[in-house]
């Protein structure tokens, strides 16, 4: 029995709204629990594996500009990909660092 066209174009517009939907409500939960995350600390293991550092000796390089911090820009302390649940410092830097796009 052959597949109506339209019921395939609806098929992929709801997965596609669904796929949004679900990143865009992960990205909100993170931001609304940024306040209650901790600051990383030096000495997390993730941390010391990544030589993490609060305040990075490139100006060109720090957490601000990576692609994997999240978060408001302008804020001091922000979430990051690498650093589940820790907040990191916009100024820092560790060796997952990856210019954004």
């Amino acid at each position: 029995m052959p597949v109506n066209q339209n019921d395939r174009r609806r098929f992929l517009k709801y997965a596609s709204l669904g796929i949004v939907g679900v990143t865009v409500g992960t990205q909100l939960r993170q931001f609304a629990h940024a306040g209650d995350m901790p600051h990383l600390s030096l000495d997390d293991a993730t941390a010391k594996a990544l030589k993490y550092v609060h305040a990075s000796e490139n100006a060109e390089q720090d957490c601000a500009n990576c692609m994997h911090i999240t978060g408001t820009d302008g804020d001091e302390w922000r979430p990051c990909n690498l650093f589940p649940g820790k907040l990191v410092n916009a100024k820092g830097w560790c060796a997952g660092w990856v210019k954004k796009p």
